[in-house]
């Protein structure tokens, strides 16, 4: 098919480089002319397993291009995508300035039928919208559909995601829309949900809602490991054992972050409010959310007792492993904490530290971690990249000036390392 991605953010990237890879002729389009022109020579600003390698081919083979330009994506293509932010306000409402930008660009270039995806994070009730500014701009005689065609890749895996999704949602109003997405869907041979297009708009939302529930759920579970002395990971895989339950998102730490959990969960709420549901099992998570981050920054201070000129080395970066994403990173709050407390902070991460430069001050960035826990009164894991995991002790005891690990992933074993010499503080593992 001929297919228009508006916005070459991390879905519209990644969506339009897999369409293209399954044999389609993909245009995404951004208003980034700086973006479009590193896209153009094969470099990928977002550093995402496989997606470079992939945009790569695609532009070689002539199945993937990219323009600054909505008119002609959308002259070219039958089938639109818009795949464009919806930033938050400070009440946590979403932006949907870009949204509708899009669809009034759209409709001022339509010259025959379209298929509109709205393929962003968005309200529920975001699609009539869409539809409603549509059919304000449209010149009269060129029909159109408007389908809802949420996303739900992971960073780090997003390749994979769109390759094997568990499922794919469509929100459709026509017999010809529910035909075309299902044939551009057919290749990957997953099952499909053909629903109505609120319902579509509501599962994205309910489903990272809920993901993000347990992740504060084991979380606050980890508090209670602390104060009895259970083990967080033993309780975790016994509860995941639970066919019911599932083990997936059951991992205490630091918390969660990134671009999706903490901006769904806030719009989500605000959703609920401004349809009269005061969504409190929502605001809960959030706020165990930010809690959990404080009590990692305590289990620092209980064990350094003045963190004031002490130096910390923070392992990690990113909001979690195979990306160089900070969006609401909870290793960003702790360093800066740390700073505010009068700490001298090293850091280090795999891929992130170009981006990190860019948000943090008065930190030192090293070029690996053993660099990092040089003279560190305490070493910090932040994100559980396998580099981490892959750690040598022997090495890091010679770096170290004083054995001390506050392991914010439970990504180590506490006895290998107290029989080691170290003293290992995790969240939840009955050393609180």
């Amino acid at each position: 098919m001929n297919i228009s991605i508006i916005g070459s953010g991390y879905v519209g990237l990644v969506t339009g480089a897999c369409f293209a890879e399954l044999g389609n002729k993909v245009i995404c389009a951004d208003n980034n002319a700086k973006k479009i022109s590193l896209l153009k020579n094969g470099i990928v600003p977002i550093y995402e397993p496989g997606l470079e390698e992939m945009v790569r081919l695609n532009l070689k083979n002539k199945r993937l291009k990219f323009t600054s330009s909505i008119r002609a994506a959308v002259k070219a293509s039958e089938v639109i995508f818009i795949a464009v932010g919806t930033p938050a306000f400070g009440n946590g409402e979403a932006d949907l300035t870009g949204i509708e930008n899009v669809a009034r660009s759209i409709a001022q270039n339509i010259d025959g039928y379209r298929l509109i995806v709205e393929k962003s994070t968005v309200p529920v009730e975001t699609c009539a919208w869409v539809k409603k500014t549509i059919f304000t701009y449209i010149r009269k005689g060129y029909k159109f559909d408007v389908v809802s065609n949420p996303e739900f890749l992971r960073e780090g895996s997003a390749i994979n995601d769109f390759i094997h999704p568990d499922r794919i949602i469509l929100g459709v109003e026509s017999a010809k829309a529910k035909q075309i997405m299902s044939d551009l869907y057919r290749p990957l041979n997953r099952p499909i949900l053909i629903t109505n297009i609120k319902s579509a708009e509501l599962i994205k939302h309910a489903s990272n809602a809920f993901l993000a529930t347990k992740i504060s759920f084991i979380n606050a579970i980890s508090r209670i490991c602390d104060k009895v002395g259970a083990d967080i990971k033993e309780v975790a895989q016994g509860m995941g054992l639970d066919n019911r339950i599932g083990r997936y998102f059951l991992h205490a730490g630091i918390g969660y972050g990134g671009s999706c959990f903490p901006k769904d969960l806030e719009a989500f709420i605000n959703i609920s409010e401004k349809l009269g549901y005061d969504f409190q099992i929502l605001k809960a998570v959030r706020d165990t959310n930010e809690e959990q981050k404080k009590f990692v920054l305590q289990k620092i201070k209980d064990e350094l007792w003045i963190i004031k000129g002490k130096t910390i080395a923070v392992l990690g970066l990113a909001f979690k492993p195979n990306t160089d994403d900070l969006r609401n990173a909870p290793s960003i709050d702790l360093v800066k904490a740390l700073i505010q407390e009068g700490a001298r902070v090293k850091v280090y991460d795999p891929k992130a530290m170009g981006k990190a430069r860019e948000t943090l001050k008065n930190v030192i960035f090293c070029k690996d971690l053993y660099q990092a826990a040089n003279s560190a009164d305490c070493l910090v894991v932040a994100t559980e990249w396998n580099e981490f995991k892959e750690l040598d002790f022997t090495r890091l005891k010679k770096s170290l000036k004083r054995l001390l690990v506050v392991d914010a992933r439970n990504i180590y074993d506490p006895k290998l390392l107290k029989a080691l010499g170290f003293t290992y503080i995790g969240v939840g593992r009955g050393n609180g």
